[in-house]
């Protein structure tokens, strides 16, 4: 089959090389999957560079989100086992771990539906507790975990303010329902977000960003607001000042996903189930911005790494189906 293969760690579009290799073989209480599609993720970049929190042996396949196909016919998402990852014609799955994929989601919309879906659900409703009516910041709002978040917001009945780096990706966040959206190439990002609250502030922050986007998180904050820290794509960890969050009598939650997986699995099958039904009645819809082939998955991955795609990104290999 052909599959990706990083050889060495460095930058994804410099590391990642497509080889002929042999279709990986199935340990126990795992399963094989055909690819239909395969979402990109930051975390793929921070794999390719050697700096995620899981370091698999070299050579491995990228891709951590996939819709696919298991041997007997069943549609499903995955987050593949590295280091038989998603951008290559199949990969290997933990079979308790696969779910089925949604009807209403094509293929790529569906392996976009998994972690960053996920995460918002258990950022915002599990952690933060969002409630209708209250005023949610997102940052980096036109990303694919800003996106989700945004849409799952908007679906809670909350208000959202995106904030978002430019003009495009601005557009890009009035289009998924934002209603207030900051540029932070163009605007003081805390001056607007208390000009759009009157001076209140949000209750809930969501945060992929980390080092300024964090700063101007505590700025904003309202009175018993909440700060979800979600990741650090900015590529600074914030050291945050635990009297200022004293003084101001707002929350710091901190969310790993993986973790529910073997710390609480049935809650992931829960949200699984919460987000299908979102998805049924249209109120969700992952935004594909793009669905490239197999051989354009290095340069994808490095895009998504430079930050300058919105939405998801899906690498198709094209195995005959429709995605």
């Amino acid at each position: 089959m052909q599959a990706w293969q990083v050889h060495e760690n460095g930058e994804p579009g410099e590391v990642m090389r497509l080889q002929e290799v042999d279709r990986p073989t199935p340990g126990d209480g795992q399963i094989l999957l055909t690819v239909r599609a395969a979402n990109i993720n930051f975390p793929d970049a921070l794999l390719c560079r050697g700096q995620y929190q899981i370091r698999p042996p070299l050579p491995f396949t990228p891709g951590v989100e996939v819709c696919g196909v298991t041997e007997d016919g069943r549609r499903v998402i995955a987050n593949p086992v590295l280091p038989y990852g998603g951008f290559a014609e199949y990969a290997v799955a933990d079979a308790a771990a696969v779910l089925p994929a949604p009807d209403a989601l094509d293929d790529a919309e569906a392996a976009a539906l998994h972690i960053g879906y996920q995460t918002g659900w258990f950022g915002l409703h599990r952690r933060a507790a969002l409630e209708a009516g209250e005023t949610l910041l997102v940052h980096a709002a036109a990303g694919g975990v800003g996106s989700a978040a945004v849409q799952l917001a908007k679906a809670a009945g909350a208000t959202v303010i995106g904030v978002v780096g430019g003009a495009g990706k601005a557009a890009v966040a009035r289009e998924l329902g934002c209603d207030v959206v900051i540029d932070r190439h163009a605007q003081d990002v805390v001056a607007a977000v208390k000009e759009a609250t009157g001076g209140r502030g949000v209750d809930v922050v969501y945060d992929p960003v980390g080092g300024d986007a964090y700063t101007q998180s505590t700025k904003v904050v309202a009175f018993e607001g909440r700060i979800v820290v979600v990741g650090f794509a900015g590529g600074s960890i914030p050291s945050p000042a635990l009297n200022h969050a004293l003084v101001k009598n707002y929350s710091i939650l901190g969310l790993h996903w993986g973790l529910y997986n073997t710390k609480n699995p049935k809650l992931v099958q829960h949200c699984h189930e919460q987000l299908t039904a979102l998805a049924a009645r249209g109120a969700i819809k992952p935004l594909v911005s793009e669905r490239v082939p197999l051989s354009g998955a290095a340069a994808a991955v490095q895009r998504v790494a430079d930050g300058v795609t919105t939405g998801r990104v899906a690498v198709v290999p094209g195995n005959g189906a429709s995605a």
